[in-house]
């Protein structure tokens, strides 16, 4: 994954072999817990959801890297001293999802790995043409649109609330508990969110 600062990046992964990764309820708010703490300190978070086996995140990306003053401890990885290099954002997703998967195979006494290996990261408003006008076929429709860079913002905002739907999962966006949809409609107060900035986006 290659991130720059600015940008907004729609990530997602799913389970391995599209298994289930949320197996109890107290699993979805262990893995909001994680959002919160390895992907707010470098992002605004715009748009989340969680399905049983995947989930998705639109995200505004402030900071790529942060520094952990030398020789202090990374709160996030207690193992980890800093020397020289400083914490990136791709290794805080992955610090997450590594952390998710071991209490997740200590809940389930099961072996292996629980995500699939490579998180992706779409660039949604990129310049140059390279924002992509489509979702990968295997977490919903391809989408398609004439001015990607304008539209898709609100596409992938639109599709991520979505998706429980598309799923079959509830009737209404609202009806599922573990998205940021509940937040925008005033049905729930969630502080993951930056509902200002999404509608400085016109994403609201």
């Amino acid at each position: 994954m290659h991130f720059k600062t600015e940008f907004l990046y729609h990530i997602y992964n799913r389970g391995n072999n599209s298994r289930k990764v949320f197996f109890e309820y107290r699993n979805y708010l262990y893995f909001i817990g994680k959002i919160r703490d390895h992907i707010l300190p470098y992002c605004d978070i715009l748009a989340w959801c969680l399905m049983p086996n995947h989930f998705h995140l639109m995200v505004h990306v402030n900071k790529t890297e942060i520094m952990i003053p030398k020789g202090n401890i990374d709160p996030l990885n207690p193992t980890f001293k800093q020397t020289s290099k400083p914490r990136t954002l791709n290794y805080s997703i992955g610090l997450m999802l590594r952390s998710y998967a071991r209490a997740l195979q200590k809940q389930e006494g099961i072996t292996g790995s629980i995500f699939q290996s490579n998180t992706k990261a779409e660039c949604i408003n990129c310049h140059k043409g390279i924002t992509p006008a489509w979702f990968q076929s295997t977490f919903g429709a391809v989408i398609s649109t004439s001015t990607p860079k304008k539209q898709y913002p609100k596409i992938c905002f639109d599709y991520i609330h979505n998706n429980p739907v598309s799923a079959g999962l509830v009737k209404k966006i609202t009806d599922w508990e573990f998205s940021s949809a509940s937040d925008y409609y005033g049905v729930r107060k969630g502080s993951l969110i930056n509902p200002k900035m999404a509608v400085e986006l016109g994403l609201v």
